[in-house]
Parts: structure tokens; C-alpha cells; sequence
């Protein structure tokens, strides 16, 4: 899936269109967390270096009908002109293609900046209606996609915008995300793990399938795991359980033991009476093993014999993907096996690659991000990357 990126280009004098992922949290109308502008920074800054006239278009939020002033990109675009030390003109137009955006895209001059509004300001994106996609291709003269976090959506500014300009090529950031995963899913280093977790299992069907057809193990936790350990004859209390999955659970171990991948599930859990609300609030835990789960008790993290056998697994690694905690991470009583994956993904010498999603969220919160290889930018993304789905806003770049 190898792709040209904006070194293969020349932008000199050309407008170019760049998707960027500027979905933000905000609160009363500032930004809360900028680390997607942050993510955006390198390939924004190399198109300016080389002289082009850089449009930025992203969403923001949800908006149902149509434009809502809490979901304007207009904090954006000052928290980009601090960034880049020049200004950043924003073109508040509640269609997105207007008066004000055609103005400002004319008054160009190479190496300038123009934001526009919430591309979800118009209906037509997430429906990928050809009259939005002209509209925006009308500005440029070429594509940049640096989205990641919306590349598996099939939007007029992800796909639709790529059948009316050329070249189309990917920026850094989306590069990087295919250069490190695609070597890990197609060309690992070996031994290969992967770490799947997560509440529910059928966000992960069709991962574990693909994933059991690349590994050379595969550890399961979370919420996810009781399905199996049901599967295999266990009693799992009040545990999530899906029962609907307890055949392809069983399906699932038989590949694994043909294909000789070690498929490694807890062999203890951190058990509560109730789940607790707040999820934050103080429990009272009990370690159980994992067939000895009591009727009047559900798992909610994996006990201390399982983050042993899981960590020996990852140190053991060349190349590691995780992609969901193994319990109830947003309360720290029930946050310890997510920690000691992460601290021993943390202290390997492999390659680690984190999906992101909550798996992201819970190595940031635990101040360990910095020591992973990589951290994907986009949960949803990185998850149907790793089932082998084709992702849209990929497939529509220009071959390399």
C-alpha cells in the first residue's frame, strides 16, 4: 500500500487542498488538547517551506444541523498562527466554499495559510455528494490527505475531492502511519504479538481473525476475554459476555492451535461486586482465577498471574500491537493490568505500536507515550487498518 507523499510532489505557486484532523476537544470554546494540530504541524510546515498556497479543511465534532457556532474551526486556526509564527486567514463561511473562502484563497501568495470552516458545516461530506466535493477541488490545483483519524470514511473531503484534482498524495503523517503499521502487519520483525482488549468483542471479530493469520501470539484481555474463557467452560459471574460469539470464540481458538499461533487469555481477574459509579469511585476488589470467577462477581481487569504472562509475552516481542485495555483503566484500582502492559511495552527493545482509541489514551494518561514506537492518530482508523479492511481516504491517493 505504498503511496507517493508530499516529497514526491512540487508545490511551488500551486494551491493546495490538505485534509488535516483538527476534531479537537474544546470546552467553552478553547481547546483543551491541541495534540492534533500539533501531529499536523510537520507536513504544513514543509509545504510552506516549498512555496505552496496551503488550504486546510478538517471537521469538528458532530453537528447535526447544519452550522453551529460551537463547532466553528476559527480556535484552530489562532492556535495554528501561533504555531507556525504567521498568520493563519480563516474563512468563516457557513457552506464552507463561499464568499469568504474564494476571496482569501485568491489573495494568496506562496506560502500562505488558509483555514476553512467545518467541512461537516455541509451536509453533502459524510454523505460524499459529488456538488460538495467539486466545490472544495474548485480552490486547489492538488490534494494532501494528513487525516488518519478519517481516512476509513468515505467523505467528500477524504475521497469524494480526490476524483476532481491531481496528484493526490499523503502527508507525513498519514505516511508514517502506513510506513510503521504495514511493515508490522505485512513484514514483522519476529516474534510478533499482538494485544487486543476492549470491552466488547464484536468491535474486534474481524481483527482477531486477520491478526491470527499474522502473529505468533495472541494475547486477549478487557471485557472481550470473558467470551472465551466462557467458551472454554468457564463459569464468569456477572462478567461482559457476549452470547451471541461463544461459537466464534471457540472457532477462533481451534485456528489459532492449526496455525501453531499461542493464543494467550487471562489466567486470573480482579473481580468487583458492582461496576462502579462514577466509573472513577472507590472498589473493593477480589483476585480470582479465571475459571473461578464467584456467581455474584464480574471481572473488570486482569489479575496479577495474567499481567506477568502477558508482560513475559511482550518483552519477548520483536514487534508488538495493542489495541485496548485490559480492564476498567479509567479507575485506578482496576487500571493495573492496563499499566503493566504498557510498562512492559515501555521497557521491550521491539518495535510498539499502539492503535489508538483508549489504548492511546491510557499509555498518554500513564505518562508513558513517549517511550512507544508509534502511536497511531486515529483509533477507528488503526482498528479497521488492522482487520485488512481497505481504508477509503488510502485507497485514492496516487500509487507510489
Amino acid at each position: 500500500m505504498a503511496k507517493k507523499t508530499i516529497d514526491d510532489i512540487k508545490v511551488t505557486g500551486k494551491r493546495v487542498l490538505v485534509r488535516c484532523d483538527f476534531n479537537v476537544p474544546m470546552k467553552d470554546g478553547k481547546i483543551t488538547n491541541d495534540k492534533r494540530i500539533v501531529a499536523a504541524l510537520p507536513t504544513i510546515r514543509k509545504l510552506i517551506a516549498d512555496g505552496g498556497r496551503v488550504i486546510l479543511c478538517s471537521h469538528l465534532g458532530k453537528p447535526k444541523n447544519g452550522p453551529e457556532e460551537k463547532f466553528s474551526l476559527a480556535p484552530v486556526a489562532v492556535r495554528l498562527s501561533e504555531y507556525l509564527g504567521k498568520p493563519v486567514v480563516f474563512a468563516n463561511d457557513d457552506n464552507v466554499v463561499g464568499e469568504n473562502a474564494r476571496a482569501a484563497v485568491a489573495a494568496m501568495k506562496d506560502g500562505d495559510v488558509v483555514l476553512l470552516q467545518n467541512t461537516r458545516f455541509r451536509k453533502e461530506e459524510t454523505k460524499n455528494l459529488e456538488e460538495f466535493s467539486r466545490d472544495l477541488a474548485s480552490l486547489a490545483e492538488c490534494y494532501v490527505d494528513d487525516a488518519f483519524g478519517s481516512c476509513h470514511r468515505a467523505h467528500c473531503s477524504t475521497e469524494g475531492v480526490t476524483r476532481f484534482l491531481s496528484p493526490c498524495v499523503a502527508g507525513y503523517l498519514i505516511g508514517k502511519e502506513l510506513s510503521i503499521m504495514g511493515k508490522a502487519l505485512e513484514n514483522p520483525d519476529r516474534p510478533f504479538v499482538a494485544v487486543l482488549g476492549g470491552a466488547k468483542i464484536v468491535d474486534k471479530l474481524n481483527v482477531i481473525d486477520n491478526m491470527l493469520e499474522k502473529v505468533d501470539t495472541l494475547i486477549i484481555g478487557g471485557g472481550m476475554a470473558f467470551t472465551f474463557l466462557k467458551a472454554k467452560g468457564y463459569g464468569i459471574g456477572g462478567s461482559l459476555l457476549d452470547e451471541t460469539k461463544i461459537d466464534y470464540c471457540k472457532d477462533m481458538m481451534k485456528k489459532a492451535e492449526e496455525k501453531g499461533v499461542k493464543l494467550l487469555l487471562p489466567v486470573d481477574t480482579v473481580c468487583v461486586k458492582a461496576f462502579p459509579d462514577p466509573i472513577d469511585a472507590p472498589v473493593e476488589t477480589k483476585v480470582v482465577a479465571a475459571d473461578a470467577i464467584p456467581d455474584d462477581m464480574q471481572g473488570c481487569d486482569i489479575g496479577p498471574a495474567s499481567r506477568e504472562l502477558f508482560a513475559e509475552a511482550v518483552k519477548s516481542a520483536k514487534t508488538v500491537i495493542w489495541n485496548g485495555p485490559m480492564g476498567v483503566f479509567e479507575n485506578p484500582v482496576l487500571a493495573e493490568g492496563t499499566l503493566a502492559v504498557a510498562k512492559a511495552l515501555a521497557e521491550s527493545s521491539a518495535v510498539t505500536i499502539i492503535g489508538g482509541g483508549d489504548s492511546a489514551a491510557a499509555v498518554e494518561q500513564m505518562g508513558l507515550g513517549e517511550k512507544m514506537t508509534h502511536i497511531s492518530t486515529g483509533g477507528g482508523a488503526s482498528l479497521e487498518y488492522l482487520e485488512g479492511k481497505v481504508l477509503p481516504g488510502v485507497a485514492c491517493l496516487d500509487e507510489a
